[in-house]
């Protein structure tokens, strides 16, 4: 018996086994979350993101980024606001996109810009792209996220989309091992009604959610 480290509600049945570990599905919140005894230790974990590579004069990563930073930004309008990348990996690039086009911008990331004085403000809109399936006790990372949102204030969040079981067998996505929270649209259409939100999926890996109270 596990809990959901979401919405904590008792999960009892697997969901899926591979040669790596064992994956639950919350019936709740449907998320799918990997076994927490299979979770890697800090400096494994930090060792995968270090091979990472991006960084702001890569064209493909801006486009790549794009997909999030463009409908955001449709919404937001053109008056410069205040903006927080979450989880902006050792090469902070949507955040320097964002200020190109007028925001103001901090970044915050637990391994590469750990500045915790950035997570006690409040934001217009707050990002975070490729990070949440990373994400060990999300329902603590989603309530920062969320406190850190100025009423009326937009959610964009980029992350693959879990879907049934057979497709979740077959998803290269789970092979990653920093990989270990699994969310749907299922699971973010719980989100908002539960907290308060307006929900748009856009394309098959972006979310935008906007604070309506």
């Amino acid at each position: 018996m596990h809990n959901c480290p979401l919405c904590h509600s008792e999960v009892a049945e697997i969901f899926h086994r591979d040669k790596r570990r064992e994956y639950f599905r919350c019936p709740e919140c449907a998320l799918i979350f990997a076994d927490p005894e299979a979770l890697l230790a800090p400096s494994d974990e930090k060792a995968v993101y270090d091979q990472h590579e991006n960084n702001p004069a890569d064209e493909g990563y801006r486009r790549f980024l794009n997909r999030l930073a463009a409908p955001l930004m449709a919404r937001i309008g053109d008056e410069p606001l205040q903006g927080l990348d979450f989880g902006c990996g050792p090469g902070p690039t949507l955040s320097v996109m964002l200020e190109e086009a007028g925001h103001n911008m901090a970044v915050y990331d637990p391994y590469f810009a750990d500045q915790p004085e950035v997570l006690e403000q409040q934001y217009d809109f707050v990002t975070c792209t490729e990070a949440i399936e990373h994400f060990y006790t999300p329902a603590k990372e989603w309530g920062l996220l969320l406190g850190m949102l100025k009423p009326g204030g937009w959610l964009g969040l980029m992350t693959k989309l879990a879907r049934d079981a057979d497709a979740f067998a077959q998803w290269h996505y789970k092979s990653d091992p920093t990989h270990v929270s699994f969310f749907s649209r299922e699971t973010f259409q719980y989100l908002a009604d539960r907290d308060g939100l307006d929900v748009e999926f856009v394309g098959n890996d972006v979310i935008l959610l906007r604070k309506t109270q």
